[in-house]
């Protein structure tokens, strides 16, 4: 272990680090290697990783520039340890979707849109001018229809309106218009109209101002109740400047959802979906234009910008082949420059992060890596350790927070944490090589040396769901049969159509299915397992029973509040000229509550108490007590195997398979016999696949049918049913290619999915990543 005055210059040195649940870890990492972390989640791996190390590299970079750069960059407290030496810059790429509005694409978040715009404005004929002219961003460039969207939306009024009821009657179907809503008054208190006459007894007049009415005043009231008067503008007009003309996307969650209610939306009838004006899409480079650009496949595309000659042009042209080859060579070359980034998976946004950073020339650098074989196919994790191999091999450290094997396998060295999650975490449990570690006591070594055949008897179906004719985005006019009463495991590569076919396609023909997708949810110092689940609401109706109070006095995010903190339980320091601070608050001992408060108990324990009970304990407290409410989401919990988890632990606290993990028990309290998980293993150590496993069995047992979206291999020998899409992504994917038993599977000639099946059983003891498919 390295000690403070015997740093060394090829080595990250860490001393008694203490971040989230590490005790006192130390470490020295060598530099210019591959570094793995491994370990079940929640046991620390992203705490020595991104809290210790990305932190405090990005801390003291901020530290090289002035005041005036440094206050508009983000700020990071000093990690909590004793010493961290010998850093080099970091760049961190985590699980964080790509995520972007609809105006983000392929060609704009890995900025080859950029150079293919100039290109256009240099070479394309007739030219639209500059490069501006050729962007949908740009209102020099944007379709003056559809606002560079390629879409319009439009008000539906018969899902706005109900034109048999009167103002006062909710004649308004938008909930940000409804009765007694600001928005609402503007109308209903307007004096134009008789608010408790039915609109379909407006006159003419009276549809024209109240649809389309500008230009004048209201008389309107405020908050204190004196008069004055607003600006009248048409309900129709003032809906799509606030919430339609914003782009649906960036509104909240729930105004989105209320804006889709009364929308349609269609192709832009003057650019086609193209996005922009007709002076951009009138140039042309040869026999394509822009917008043929954008519609192309890359590997298509890379054709075309290579046979491009012109002295002018050529030089553009390359960089942006160049471009698009790095692209390619990730296996995304049935991508296009005009995919939504919204619409990709979570393995083709993590490649193209990647691939983001391999045409830099900059060497000494970290790069952190946060599970970047999330989402990916067997085949497809090949090609990612090409990449990190490419980083390594430039002069940089890789630290990669990893529970694939075929990544592990790549690594040159090795860190494995534990023993186990939460507090029995926190602990260095190996460090090495790939061998010593296979041979280890530890949870990863055992896994890695254990081999599971495939499911041999599997459940017979007990009738079967059908899907006819989905041709969602790639899929080819498919039709599929799914067994009910067992588990399936929908397989393919990247692209190959498994999430239109299921979350798509099923879904909308089975609409009472219980959906869980891969959408990360949200986490703050405010949130925790207790709130995300709805366990807050029995708790303080249990409390506030008991004692005759109102709940809302056990609420640290209200009446309860400690005052001095205001219910967080620390006290955040940020100065304009220091680095921030967290201290736990002095008044509540980090308890986040008024002594008061606190005084009231229930079977002796306060509303701190309970939240500082782990789901276990929990358990064991309540039964036989309570609410039933709680004893349901507290099983829930437990099933997904977060018994270890304090109630009342931050959300923002958690790792990322943690986080899944709650929003799966989220959606499985929710009673159904459908069931559709999008990769249910993301995040998950292989010795937590089996818990989850387990807990699928759990499910089908009780007369469910599970369909679940994965890549993980030991899911697919384990499913009763396998469906395979393929044969590749893109056009060239849309398939099913296999449909029938993991066992008749092994059998397939055509599937890829096969391949890396077979390779998995025939070479057991060999880590080496299986050769990716070219």
């Amino acid at each position: 272990m390295p000690h403070q005055n015997q740093t060394h210059p090829d080595t990250i040195d860490i001393v008694g680090a203490r971040a989230h649940n590490l005790r006192n870890v130390s470490l020295r990492l060598p530099k210019g290697r591959i570094i793995v972390f491994t370990g079940v989640s929640g046991s620390g791996k992203s705490s020595v990783v991104f809290g210790t190390v990305a932190v405090e590299s990005q801390r003291q970079l901020n530290e090289t520039f002035t005041w005036f750069i440094r206050n508009r960059l983000p700020k990071y407290e000093r990690p909590d340890a004793d010493l961290i030496d010998n850093l080099s810059p970091a760049v961190v790429v985590d699980q964080r979707p790509i995520g972007g509005n609809s105006r983000s694409t392929v060609g704009t978040m890995t900025d080859i849109q950029s150079i293919v715009r100039v290109l256009f404005s240099r070479h394309g004929t007739p030219s639209a001018g500059a490069a501006t002219a050729y962007s949908f961003n740009d209102p020099q460039g944007m379709c003056p229809e559809c606002g560079g969207l390629g879409q319009v939306v439009r008000v539906d009024l018969d899902r706005l309106l109900d034109p048999d009821k009167s103002l006062n009657d909710g004649a308004i179907a938008f909930a940000p218009f409804a009765v007694g809503t600001w928005q609402w008054q503007l109308y209903a208190q307007s004096g134009l109209f008789d608010p408790n006459r039915p609109l379909r007894e407006f006159s003419q007049e009276q549809w024209r101002l109240f649809l389309r009415g500008n230009g004048f005043r209201v008389p309107r009231a405020n908050k204190t109740g004196a008069q004055g008067s607003n600006a009248y503008e048409g309900l129709l007009d003032r809906i799509d400047r606030l919430y339609i003309k914003r782009d649906l996307g960036s509104l909240s969650e729930k105004n989105r959802a209320a804006a889709q209610a009364i929308v349609s939306e269609q192709c832009c009838p003057l650019c086609h979906g193209a996005r922009l004006n007709q002076a951009a899409l009138a140039s042309r480079i040869g026999a394509y234009g822009i917008a043929d650009y954008g519609r192309l496949e890359i590997s298509e595309l890379i054709e075309v910008l290579d046979a491009i000659t012109d002295p002018v042009a050529e030089p553009l042209a390359a960089a942006a082949a160049t471009r698009l080859r790095r692209i390619e060579e990730v296996g995304l070359g049935y991508l296009s420059l005009d995919r939504e980034t919204a619409t990709l998976s979570g393995g083709e946004a993590q490649r193209l992060k990647v691939v983001r950073h391999l045409g830099s020339s900059l060497t000494g650098m970290t790069y952190i890596f946060d599970e970047p074989s999330v989402g990916m196919h067997p085949r497809d994790v090949g090609r990612l350790n090409r990449l990190l191999i490419r980083l390594r091999d430039k002069g940089n450290t890789v630290l990669v927070v990893e529970h694939s094997p075929d990544v592990i396998a790549i690594a040159d060295h090795v860190v494995d944490m534990g023993p186990g999650a939460g507090a029995q975490g926190g602990q260095v449990m190996f460090e090495g090589t790939v061998e010593n570690l296979r041979t280890s006591g530890t949870s990863t070594g055992e896994q890695l040396r254990l081999v599971r055949p495939v499911r041999e008897r599997t459940r017979a179906p007990k009738g079967w769901l059908t899907v006819t004719g989905a041709d969602r985005h790639n899929l080819k006019n498919v039709s599929a049969r799914f067994p009910s009463g067992v588990l399936t495991a929908v397989t393919g590569v990247a692209g190959s159509g498994k999430s239109s076919l299921v979350s798509g396609a099923f879904a909308a023909a089975h609409p009472e299915a219980v959906a869980v997708d891969q959408s990360a949810i949200a986490a703050s110092r405010r949130s925790s397992p207790a709130t995300y689940l709805g366990l807050m609401d029995p708790l303080r109706q249990l409390f506030a029973a008991k004692h005759s109070v109102k709940p809302g006095l056990f609420s640290f995010n209200s009446d309860g509040a400690c005052a001095e903190c205001g219910g967080a339980g620390l006290i955040f320091t940020d100065m304009a000229y220091m680095d921030p601070v967290t201290t736990v608050c002095r008044a509540c001992d980090g308890r986040r509550y008024r002594p008061e408060v606190l005084a009231y108990t229930v079977r002796g324990a306060s509303i701190a108490d309970v939240l500082a009970m782990t789901v276990e304990e929990s358990i064991e407290f309540w039964n036989g007590h309570g609410d039933n409410r709680i004893a349901t989401r507290l099983h829930a919990l437990a099933e997904v195997g977060l018994g270890y988890l304090p109630l009342g632990r931050a959300l923002s606290s958690l790792s990322g398979g943690e986080r899944q993990r709650i929003k799966l028990a989220d959606r499985l309290r929710h009673t159904g016999t459908i069931y559709l998980l999008d990769e249910p293993t993301t995040g998950l150590h292989m010795a937590d696949v089996d818990t989850l496993l387990a807990l699928l069995d759990r499910l089908v047992d009780r007369g469910n049918t599970v369909i679940v979206i994965e890549h993980d291999l030991e899911v697919v020998k384990h499913a009763d049913w396998v469906i395979d899409l393929g044969p590749d992504g893109g056009k060239h994917g849309g398939e099913i290619v296999f449909a029938g038993t993991p066992r008749d599977l092994l059998d397939s000639e055509h599937s890829i999915t096969a391949e890396y099946l077979r390779r998995n059983l025939t070479q057991p003891t060999d880590l080496r990543p299986p050769r990716a498919a070219s």
